[in-house]
């Protein structure tokens, strides 16, 4: 049984530090890596969850919809005596391919031992029916990269070759600072790290407003993965973050320039497509710990915030030489 508690990931100092990944064996071609093979992979995701949103939203706009098979968790977390994710919104509360309850089972038929928060995106080996990957950090990556092969012919470049260095440098300050910014916020057990997470936090989408008000998109006319990732924190700002994890100086729709930008996204195939406003409360105001314990019959869903202005027309174009959102994939 997987029993973690909340204090394994806080420090001496209340501040938040996230877990790291167990399973980051990359996909590839080399012995030691992962083989990248058709419909030998299950993608295990959560609505509400940004590290895994960003794996659907790039499995999408790629086209591995047909060769990575997908299962969803729940968003409100099993009430059991462990942090876990439930397979309840299957018919009969199993993954109909994997035939597991909980996540956690994948996680233990991979290493008995595991001890960790059983977390998503996770792919499972449908050969073995074991996690063999949980690393969001580089599992867009690969899927843009060694799984090209696979790409449809008309998917974009996300991780154009000449940008590499610029994109991961650019995605360690958002996962940082913003995507994780927003947790170091939220989780934080002490008033000083709660203040200097979130004065990091509101510099740094202070700079990205900057940034975006003369550029479409984070490195100019196209999409990247550097997008995909500001993507999922920003879309779930106004509904959870602003609120239940007190990043709460201003809203997103309080930036022109983010506000717009992340419009842009949502009305992009592949974001707005797959974002579930509705799970992302559910599990933000009921289930976001890392401990059980909290009474869900007396906890209340925030009614609003009013979601309609995702609808308006952003009108960024006018900040790109091109109307296409997307740098089409060469081989």
């Amino acid at each position: 049984m997987i029993t973690i508690s909340r204090n394994k990931e806080i420090k001496a100092d209340g501040s938040f530090n996230r877990q790291k990944s167990s399973f980051s064996t990359h996909f590839g071609t080399k012995q030691e890596e992962l083989p990248v093979k058709k419909n030998q992979y299950r993608l295990i995701w959560a609505a509400p969850c940004p590290w895994s949103h960003r794996a659907v939203i790039v499995r999408k706009i790629l086209g591995l919809e047909d060769v990575i098979s997908l299962g969803e968790v729940d968003p409100i977390r099993p009430d059991v005596p462990r942090v876990d994710w439930s397979f309840s919104l299957d018919e009969n509360k199993r993954d109909p391919i994997l035939g597991v309850k909980y996540l956690s089972e994948l996680y233990t038929r991979a290493d008995p031992n595991y001890m960790g928060r059983p977390t998503v995106p996770a792919m499972i080996d449908l050969e073995t029916e074991k996690v063999v990957n949980n690393d969001y950090f580089t599992l867009t990556t690969d899927f843009e990269t060694v799984w090209a092969p696979f790409h449809n012919e008309s998917s974009p470049d996300l991780y154009p070759q000449n940008l590499r260095q610029e994109i991961d440098e650019l995605n360690e300050m958002i996962f940082s600072d913003v995507n994780n910014g927003v947790y170091k916020c939220g989780f934080a057990q002490s008033q000083q790290a709660y203040e200097q997470a979130y004065d990091r936090l509101f510099e740094r989408l202070e700079e990205l407003e900057q940034r975006l008000a003369t550029q479409r998109f984070l490195f100019g006319d196209y999409i990247t993965e550097a997008d995909v990732r500001l993507y999922v924190t920003l879309v779930r700002f106004d509904v959870a973050y602003y609120n239940a994890f007190k990043a709460n100086k201003y809203r997103l729709i309080d930036y022109p320039n983010l506000w717009g930008y992340a419009r842009d996204l949502y009305v992009t195939p592949g974001f707005g497509d797959t974002t579930d406003f509705e799970a992302i409360k559910k599990h933000y105001y009921i289930s976001a710990r890392l401990s059980p314990g909290s009474n869900k019959e007396e906890i209340i869903i925030p009614k609003g915030p009013d979601l309609s202005g995702w609808d308006v027309q952003p009108n960024r174009e006018h900040l790109s030489n091109t109307k296409e959102k997307f740098l089409i994939y060469e081989e």
